[in-house]
């Protein structure tokens, strides 16, 4: 892989936004009752789990440092995930807040691929293969509103 700057952070972006996903779903978990969507969330979390060791091996690799997520976001995530599901757990309810992040995600890396025609093919593959994951469930994501 080519070090460039943008590479770089794109490939940081790309691990940071999958371990968002991981954190939301770990702190979301506990709250769920509904045994359908707790499943599928458990599903989600090992795919993301598995991305992410494909992402931290292409960093190893290219020696990138990754770089965790800043603990006021992830302390910022905690408190709304807990404050929209004090009241309500629903499936309905966490199936919104799961699709808004996912969407989120999704607005991000197509942004990303969309900006620069210079990518690493490596960087490329990890944005399309979690652009593909987050897609999936977005869509999966929808039958239980």
């Amino acid at each position: 892989m080519e070090k460039n700057d943008y590479n770089v952070k794109a490939i940081t972006d790309v691990y940071k936004n999958a371990h968002i996903a991981l954190q939301s779903i770990s702190d979301l978990l506990p709250s769920v009752e509904d045994d359908d969507i707790k499943s599928e969330l458990q599903d989600q979390y090992e795919g993301y789990e598995k991305l992410i060791g494909e992402i931290s091996t292409f960093m190893a690799e290219n020696d990138i440092e990754p770089k965790d997520v800043n603990p006021l976001k992830k302390a910022m995530l905690w408190s709304s995930i807990k404050m929209k599901t004090l009241f309500n757990s629903s499936r309905n309810q966490v199936a919104e807040m799961m699709i808004n992040g996912t969407v989120m995600g999704i607005n991000e890396l197509t942004a990303m691929k969309n900006e620069q025609t210079n990518l690493d093919p490596g960087v490329l593959d990890l944005i399309e293969k979690l652009l593909k994951l987050e897609e999936e469930y977005e869509k999966t994501l929808k039958k239980y509103l």
